[in-house]
């Protein structure tokens, strides 16, 4: 960037020619990009009427008759500058039942969307201004298609009373700012080069524009590097989400996000990340939860608000610093309140089925008691620990019913004494908002239970950023649930993959304190916190940015007039694209931001999860193909940004199942044959096996071979020189299981490191191997096992 230093005395500034660009610099506009103009001039049009839910044909037909314009006008050697008139000339009316007569209609529909669209940026208003008031020229240098009276009649229905020294269209002089459209300004005004400055968005056309005509300049983006390539991913992502929808119209929300960042200092990444995406998408929450409190309280009932920690401390921040309305942080995990709202052992059960190692004492920390059937199941378990799935079934043997309304009656009694020192005025209340980034509403569900179970009439009503659909069937009948982002925003199964991956959302919006484990007194008992302490400094530098984009945000959008809530599902499916792109798509930086972030299980244990494990994504291609690893369960916690650390491809191939739109017909193992390997024993005598091989979706190659413990197997031979004469050894897996059928379900496997394996008649160079004939095999040592041993062979063939 570069900034013009003007000259001290009054005289040398009445010197000075200012120009600024237009569009996206003087005028901003309130959709996702300028194409949204496009749709709105759809929606104007008669053609909305004559061809329904057509949005998408017609906007691509109107980049499409630009195009041909320019290239026409490049093919024969002229000015790629043109006009509105020349663009709908090259429109297929009759296609959408318009004829050759209409085209002033749509024009007119254009321009009007324009007026509709367009809003003054009142920091270059004040710049403009200010030169004015100093006595230097002003004007206005626009790369458009618009023509002079047209971009006129624009701006002042933008700034009315506006007025200008000069004002050049490209389109009426038939050359751009890139071009010779500075010279001409220049010469037609009388002004000397060196006393000009101009200042605009395009560093192509504005900055290095004017700097070939002598001219100095003021880059002034509208969102710098970071963001923009982010909105890109934004605008791909966009399109799988809403497939068919309009979605460029979205009341002025990713302008204000453009907008935000340009007046914002740039600071860490984190900050940065918080400042433009999350953000963004804690403001339309927070937006959410006030207008659903409304709702309630606009039946005179009483209502308190909650905030769920821990998840729910960043989303309280925001509240307590943006609205002057009570609301109270409540520590209350699922653990606690499924242990608080029993009457059976069956929650407690489920609860514990979802640990996947536990010892007595941790048991016992939970449950606060520890009966002697329930230690000397734990004395008979290998080391003293079980896994939850074990304990589970086991557990209704091993407690007696009395033994559970005690534990249940106790804990529930220190939850209300802890939930009334947060809310004194809570047995005067009619209902309880419950605030939380959500999913199932278990924690709603467990506090009906207990507030029911203590006489308490209360309603409760859960207010969620991420909400399952299908879960909400056994709420109590008074209580509610309502979603920002639900299955009716997105299709169930799209919605079922951010949650998926919403676990680094959590650790961004959660606290820095540990969870909660117990309560005395009123007062909280914390679990110790096991996260690094480099990741919770990380979350705090995002969580600043958060609250700096929450304290401007509301006054910039008053400022240029933009109202991105005025619609609840324009807002929604703004608020999903923005945290979809975080959750799906992540960028390099973003990925080196998380890239060590564990993932606190919180299920009463101290186990960490990782939130990005691409060498276990590897490993999972090369056992089971994409399709089958796209769907599988934690760990990684983070599943798509572990795809994106392997590679950007294989992060949007993810999004295209997260989409629904990655099939299995193209990316996943189609039958290619069999091959014949060789076995052989201990003793060096050998056989011949057939086995099935597959091709996958990418070209490779995989072959499962399976072996019991009772061939007496020790080593394999794969001729792999039968299969493709050069290669890559993508990876060699084992799985073993009591059958077949147990080996391929396991989820325990393991992969033979690379140095154990041999050749014969191959030459192998790291993980590249070249065969000279067909009989070049890859030697598999086989370590003797019980029952069913499956090992899967990938490779990738070069050279065809």
């Amino acid at each position: 960037m570069s900034f013009v230093s003007i000259a001290h005395t009054p005289r040398a500034e009445n010197r000075f020619a200012w120009s600024f660009d237009v569009f996206d610099t003087f005028l901003v506009r309130a959709c996702t990009t300028p194409t949204g103009v496009f749709e709105r001039t759809y929606q104007l049009s008669r053609v909305s009427d004559l061809c329904p839910n057509m949005s998408e044909h017609f906007v691509q037909h109107r980049i499409l008759a630009e195009s041909r314009v320019r290239e026409a006008a490049r093919s024969r050697g002229q000015a790629t500058e043109i006009s509105i008139d020349q663009i709908y000339a090259r429109f297929p009316f009759r296609l959408f039942g318009l004829k050759r007569e209409d085209l002033d209609h749509l024009i007119e529909a254009e321009f009007s969307a324009e007026l509709e669209l367009c809003r003054i940026n009142p920091d270059m208003l004040e710049q403009y201004r200010a030169r004015r008031r100093t006595g230097n020229r002003v004007g206005f240098i626009s790369d458009t298609y618009w023509n002079t009276e047209q971009l006129g009649r624009l701006l002042r229905a933008c700034s009315p009373g506006l007025t200008w020294d000069f004002l050049y269209a490209s389109c009426d002089h038939g050359s751009g700012k890139a071009e010779d459209l500075f010279a001409t300004y220049l010469r037609q005004q009388g002004v000397d080069a060196s006393s000009a400055c101009h200042v605009g968005d395009s560093e192509h056309a504005d900055v290095g524009g004017a700097k070939r005509h002598g001219i100095r300049s003021r880059h002034t983006p509208q969102a710098g590097p970071r963001l923009a390539t982010r909105l890109l991913r934004e605008d791909s992502l966009q399109q799988l989400m809403f497939k068919g929808q309009p979605t460029r119209l979205d009341h002025g929300a990713r302008t204000l996000r453009r907008m935000m960042a340009a007046r914002s200092a740039e600071k860490s990444a984190a900050h940065h990340l918080g400042a433009t995406v999350v953000g963004p998408v804690l403001a339309a929450f927070d937006e959410f939860v006030a207008t659903r409190r409304a709702d309630l309280t606009a039946d005179d009932r009483r209502v308190a608000i909650g905030f769920l920690g821990r998840d729910g401390f960043l989303s309280h921040r925001l509240w307590q610093q943006t609205r002057g309305e009570p609301a109270a942080y409540l520590e209350i995990n699922r653990r606690v309140s499924l242990i608080a709202s029993a009457d059976t052992i069956g929650p407690i059960c489920e609860l514990i089925r979802k640990i996947p190692r536990i010892d007595a004492a941790k048991l016992q920390d939970m449950l606060k008691i520890l009966p002697p059937a329930l230690a000397d199941y734990f004395g008979r378990c290998d080391g003293g620990i079980a896994t939850g799935i074990e304990l589970a079934d086991a557990l209704p043997s091993l407690i007696k019913p009395h033994e559970i309304e005690t534990l249940a009656a106790g804990l529930r009694g220190r939850l209300l004494d802890y939930i009334r020192q947060q809310i004194p005025n809570l047995d005067d209340c009619t209902d309880l908002l419950l605030v939380d980034l959500g999913y199932s509403a278990s924690v709603q569900k467990a506090l009906s239970r207990v507030f029911k179970l203590a006489g308490l009439e209360l309603r409760v009503h859960g207010c969620y950023l991420l909400a399952l659909g299908d879960a909400w069937d056994d709420l109590a009948e008074q209580d509610t649930v309502s979603g920002l982002i639900d299955d009716l925003v997105l299709t169930p199964h799209l919605n079922r993959t951010l949650i998926r991956n919403a676990p680094m959302f959590e650790q961004i919006c959660c606290s820095a304190d540990g969870s909660v484990r117990d309560y005395a007194d009123g007062h909280v008992l914390r679990e110790p916190d096991p996260r690094p302490a480099a990741q919770i400094e990380v979350t705090s530098e995002i969580q600043a940015g958060v609250l700096t984009y929450a304290s401007a945000a509301r006054g910039v959008a008053r400022e240029f007039g933009l109202d991105p809530y005025q619609d609840p599902g324009v807002a929604a499916r703004a608020t999903a694209t923005t945290l979809g792109r975080l959750l799906l798509l992540p960028d390099e930086e973003e990925l080196a931001l998380f890239g060590s972030f564990q993932h606190d299980v919180n299920l009463g244990t101290d186990t960490l999860a990782p939130m990005i494990h691409s060498a276990a994504i590897g490993d999972q291609i090369v056992l089971r193909g994409l399709p089958t690893t796209c769907a599988l369960s934690p760990p990684p916690m983070w599943m798509a940004g572990s795809f994106a650390a392997r590679s950007p491809s294989h992060a949007y191939l993810y999004a295209l199942f997260g989409a629904g739109q990655l099939s299995g017909e193209m990316v996943g193992d189609r039958p290619h044959g069999s091959l014949r390997i060789g076995l052989f024993g201990a003793d060096g005598a050998g056989s011949l096996q057939e086995v099935s091989v597959l091709r996958t979706g990418f070209g490779g190659l995989r072959l499962r071979i399976p072996l019991s413990g009772a061939m007496r197997i020790a080593m394999i031979a794969v001729p792999l020189g039968r299969l493709a004469r050069e290669g890559v050894i993508d990876g060699v897996m084992i799985q073993r299981g009591g059958t077949a059928a147990e080996a391929m379900r396991t989820d325990a496997f393991a992969p033979v490191a690379a140095d154990r394996l041999g050749a014969a008649g191959l030459t192998r160079s790291g993980r590249h191997y070249l065969a000279p004939d067909d009989d070049g095999c890859l030697l598999i040592p086989v370590e003797p096992a019980d029952g069913i041993t499956i090992y899967t062979v990938a490779i990738t063939p070069l050279g065809g």
